[in-house]
């Protein structure tokens, strides 16, 4: 069986051509040209629907979501919010381009916030961002309660995580706000593309003013009108809107979630098997509440030096097969002591060890079992090769 392209996403359905083709006609590639069932309106329509969450709000990316919740929780100035060592630098780069502080905290081998250094640290903060990196979901039992005690709003970074569970509870809907991403490496693909949701009126009015709802646009959102009374002209605008082409693009996809969940769980779960036979590679389960939704796999390398690590990563990639070791590269956007565009930049020595020894491959939803079955040959036998290449 041959490679398959891992970088590769499912084709759009052909339900959104008819819609595409429409847009493109007529050029109403502007939100907020329509009085009322613009693409983007009935994609926030839907996806609110679809979580069971009261409001939604379709932006151009989630790090712009996460932006402006961050923004609409109308933090004082300088506001230390705390994030998890181990994240994308989208996250910490929206915490500072709010005005904010990023506060690091540990994350452990299993790629889940360390809860102890994240109660240690929360004392000190006034936000909280969750991201469920790569789909993996922290204890958030321990975490809500620590938060509520502490009435600290908690914003989840679901950027990975669309379609998991929480004891049966969507991930995204667990906290105040929830930040979703369309990018071409999510469950779902636009290029690009961001989605909040909340049940919060009065935060999600002036979430909509700031994405760029100037004058009286604000008027074409479900959100009540008296929330948004009071923010006419008090707030700034970032235009941060989602076009009408994007939203054609994803809605049609979102019937789709159900299925892909489905096999990008069954995917994850095969090659986690086929990989976890050998005593060198450590995968790390699930926590008990937690269902996953992967659209890849990530796994912890056992008992392997530096240069048997990187011989592992170059091997597979010669072979065909991208192996992303998150701490073995001067620009890996993953790797915390990257962001030099943080002040005080921790030394997290927990998280680093982890990202030193933890690989990431990409699984998307469609291959088939032989497909997956010539991947992890690749991956068994670069294996092999870098830890005789080590004891030779």
């Amino acid at each position: 069986m041959s490679l398959p392209d891992l970088h590769q996403a499912e084709a759009i359905p052909t339900a959104a051509q008819n819609d595409l083709n429409r847009i493109l006609q007529d050029g109403d590639l502007f939100r907020y040209t329509a009085t009322s069932d613009a693409p983007v309106s009935l994609l926030e329509r839907d996806f609110a629907q679809m979580m069971g969450s009261t409001y939604a709000l379709a932006v151009s990316s989630c790090s712009a979501a996460l932006f402006l919740s961050l923004k609409a929780l109308d933090l004082p100035a300088e506001a230390r919010v705390l994030i998890p060592g181990f994240t994308f630098a989208a996250v910490p780069s929206a915490v500072i381009h709010a005005g904010c502080r990023p506060v690091l905290c540990e994350v452990a081998d299993n790629y889940r916030i360390n809860v102890d250094d994240f109660a240690e640290k929360l004392p000190s903060v006034q936000a909280v961002i969750i991201s469920h990196m790569r789909g993996h979901t922290s204890d958030m039992d321990a975490i809500l309660t620590l938060c509520a005690d502490a009435d600290i709003p908690v914003i989840e970074d679901a950027a990975h995580s669309l379609g998991t569970l929480w004891h049966g509870r969507k991930i995204g809907t667990l906290g105040k706000i929830g930040c979703f991403s369309f990018q071409s490496y999510k469950m779902i693909n636009a290029g690009e593309g961001g989605i909040l949701i909340t049940d919060d009126a009065d935060l999600v009015a002036r979430a909509i003013i700031m994405s760029g709802a100037y004058e009286h646009n604000w008027k074409k959102h479900a959100a009540l009108h008296s929330a948004f009374a009071r923010w006419q002209n008090q707030l700034p605008l970032y235009n941060l809107r989602m076009s009408n082409l994007a939203a054609a693009v994803i809605r049609p996809q979102l019937a789709e979630l159900p299925r892909r969940t489905s096999d990008g769980l069954r995917n994850h779960d095969y090659v986690a098997a086929r990989l976890s036979r050998t005593d060198r590679i450590d995968v790390p389960a699930p926590l008990a509440p937690e269902t996953r939704a992967p659209d890849s796999i990530q796994f912890n390398l056992i008992g392997m030096s530096d240069n048997a690590v990187a011989q592992f990563a170059q091997t597979a990639a010669d072979m065909g097969v991208k192996v992303q070791v998150f701490g073995m590269s001067d620009d890996n956007a993953r790797a915390f002591w990257n962001w030099q565009f943080i002040p005080d930049l921790p030394d997290l020595p927990q998280t680093r060890a982890m990202l030193m020894r933890a690989c990431d491959v990409r699984l998307p939803v469609q291959l088939s079992l032989d497909q997956l079955d010539a991947v992890c040959a690749v991956l068994l036998k670069a294996l092999d090769h870098a830890t005789k290449e080590a004891a030779a």
